[in-house]
């Protein structure tokens, strides 16, 4: 029923390395367009007209936040994230102080310390790193207020070969095979008909569904390896930060960029990369 058994915790990777941020937004925001349209396509599935308190949960370097600020003029809007470097980035963006920028771990973020019912509560691109969101799901829904909508969005695409590839290189490296045993396994992003049953029994009406997007990367050719620069802003991070030596982190990103080109092959009109993702609304009950 779930996808993706091998999975990269980013929690536990800090324990194990001293990592003070795994996240590049400049790297991320390279293909800004691409990775946004997974979240137009989710929100375009939340009927909410007037909430009173919005948050964005994983906001990253905010661009979703600020949309939800300009939707609803008249919310509060919060994003919390655990990074600082893309809170950073989010806070420059925005200027008139829209969102209230929060730092926490949003396994450990407790609702309740917004002090009031939330209308809108969106994961974007989060959950694939929260190897609990599952279970914190009834917390989650639990803090809408009656009518509330809570909107979610994974990647689904655990078993593409730009993950099997990455998993595949790790093993065969000294330094990250050792460290891939003390990482959290099982199952990371669940099939669309796990996340319906789960949220329809917290009481909400669900839509739940699946989409594959095919993107073409650098239509223009200006990239050596445009899908490998598209994982540098992802999946690839975390595993990086195994590697002491600069020349061994060197070598497995040459050698995984190689497997990469081979598996992705560049066409006249650009890379194309076929991108799996999941997505489920909730609608709470007002009863």
């Amino acid at each position: 029923m779930h996808r993706g058994r091998e999975y990269l915790d980013v929690e536990r990777l800090r324990e194990v390395v001293a990592v003070p941020d795994l996240w590049d937004p400049e790297q991320y925001a390279l293909f800004a367009d691409h990775r946004h349209r997974p979240a137009a396509d989710l929100m375009a599935r939340v009927g909410a007209a007037d909430p009173h308190l919005v948050v964005d949960l994983g906001c990253g370097a905010g661009t979703l936040a600020l949309e939800l600020a300009r939707r609803w003029p008249d919310a509060r809007v919060v994003g919390v994230d655990s990074s600082a470097a893309m809170l950073d980035r989010a806070r420059n963006a925005d200027a008139a102080g829209r969102v209230e920028w929060v730092r926490a771990d949003v396994q450990e973020w407790d609702p309740a310390s917004l002090g009031a019912p939330i209308g809108v509560l969106v994961t974007n691109a989060l959950v694939q790193w929260v190897p609990t969101h599952r279970q914190l799901l009834p917390r989650w829904v639990g803090a809408l207020a009656p009518g509330g909508w809570f909107a979610l969005q994974a990647p689904g695409n655990f078993e593409a070969p730009s993950h099997r590839l990455l998993r595949a290189e790790a093993a065969r490296s000294p330094r990250a095979a050792d460290l891939l045993p003390r990482l959290r396994g099982g199952d990371a992003v669940s099939e669309p008909v796990v996340y319906a049953a789960l949220l329809a029994g917290l009481g909400c009406d669900v839509d739940a569904w699946e989409t594959t997007y095919l993107h073409l990367l650098d239509p223009a050719g200006l990239q050596a390896d445009p899908v490998l620069e598209w994982v540098r802003g992802t999946a690839l991070p975390p595993l990086l930060a195994a590697f002491d030596d600069p020349v061994e982190r060197a070598e497995f990103v040459r050698a995984y960029g190689d497997a990469l080109a081979r598996a992705y092959p560049r066409q006249e009109y650009g890379t194309p990369l076929p991108f799996r993702r999941v997505f489920a609304v909730a609608h709470r009950r007002r009863d």
